[in-house]
């Protein structure tokens, strides 16, 4: 799972980053609402946790923000822990609300909870198109500008995971964790492979490449 934690205080931040990592997740740290929105439009996170109380936006206003953007499941942690504040919180669009101080065993079940709950695998739709390429689904199956291209399980699996954050970078990690398993980076050149050998099928001969390269962090489709 990788993380985008939204927290200005480095002590509580880094020290979530650390038991995370230690349970084998991925985390991003920034420490401003505005960053926070940045990111979350440019690279994939599977579950975001967020301060309410923030410089400039505030975690409350963040969400709001991105209502009407495709984003990750957040989990607002925060000392402000009334019921009025956890109703304002999950009104703006948490999908959980924690109050400070907290268990950690309890934080990473809920936020591995909401994760979990949150997947959109299929996304709801049948068929998705990015320019001429479309992806149907529920036959599995992948066509450009009308030509059908045959890919294998593991090629069909990244570009519907890289389709799934359309437009933002997925890092080589998140790949293999939802491809092929993996919690950790084996130091493999599997993601390399692969995704050379499923970019040759669905741009070589194509007038513009879909799939790019981003270095030393992922890959992006569209």
């Amino acid at each position: 799972m990788r993380v985008l934690i939204v927290e200005d205080d480095t002590r509580v931040s880094y020290w979530l980053s650390c038991k995370l990592q230690n349970c084998g997740h991925q985390c991003r740290l920034v420490e401003d609402g505005e960053t926070a929105l940045e990111l979350v439009g440019r690279e994939a996170f599977d579950a975001m946790l967020i301060d309410r109380m923030l410089p400039g936006i505030n975690g409350i206003e963040v969400l709001r923000a991105l209502r009407h953007r495709p984003h990750p499941p957040a989990m607002v942690l925060s000392a402000v822990d009334q019921p009025e504040d956890r109703i304002e919180g999950l009104r703006a669009g948490a999908a959980d609300y924690l109050g400070k101080p907290f268990d950690f065993t309890e934080l990473l079940l809920r936020l591995e909870g909401i994760a979990q709950r949150h997947a959109r695998p299929h996304d709801g739709a049948h068929l998705l198109q990015i320019e001429d390429l479309v992806i149907d689904r529920h036959r599995r199956r992948v066509s450009r500008a009308g030509q059908l291209i045959d890919l294998t399980e593991k090629e069909y699996a990244l570009l519907d995971v890289l389709a799934e954050n359309l437009g933002r970078t997925v890092p080589r990690a998140m790949l293999l964790e939802k491809v092929w398993g993996y919690q950790f980076d084996p130091q493999t050149n599997l993601i390399d492979v692969h995704v050379s050998k499923l970019r040759s099928k669905i741009d070589r001969n194509f007038p513009r490449s879909l799939l790019r390269t981003i270095r030393a962090v992922g890959y992006v489709l569209g």
